[in-house]
């Protein structure tokens, strides 16, 4: 089984930039595809981004969608997630998440089973 975890998150400016990577450990990292989920306080856990096995197909979250693109290397058994023009409401601990297929509920949260530990990324104004 895959093992994930995050890193890069922190603080920044609304208006800037962050780039999210998860680095994986363990069994074959192509044969998963990944996802980014998110979680603020006392809110559910939201679908920001995913990409298939192979990296041909992407697809976003309405929250993110136009500012934040999703991309993996194989090679190097990462998936990067990078986030442009933030907002306060991008505030939240961002998970890395994996699954053996994508399917039409890539964004449901309940249908990976592999999850990183999280990292927290804090917009300030």
């Amino acid at each position: 089984q895959v093992q994930l975890v995050e890193y890069g998150g922190g603080l920044v400016q609304a208006g800037g930039s962050l780039r999210l990577s998860c680095a994986a450990s363990g069994r074959t990292f192509s044969n998963y595809a990944l996802g980014w989920f998110r979680q603020a306080p006392g809110k559910e856990r939201e679908f920001v981004a995913a990409i298939s096995r192979s990296g041909d197909s992407t697809y976003y979250g309405d929250s993110v969608k136009g500012r934040s693109t999703i991309s993996r290397d194989n090679a190097k058994s990462t998936v990067i997630l990078q986030m442009n023009s933030l907002k306060l409401d991008d505030t939240a601990v961002y998970y890395c998440a994996g699954r053996f297929w994508l399917a039409s509920d890539y964004y449901a949260a309940a249908r990976y089973s592999i999850w990183g530990q999280g990292t927290q990324v804090t917009v300030s104004s």
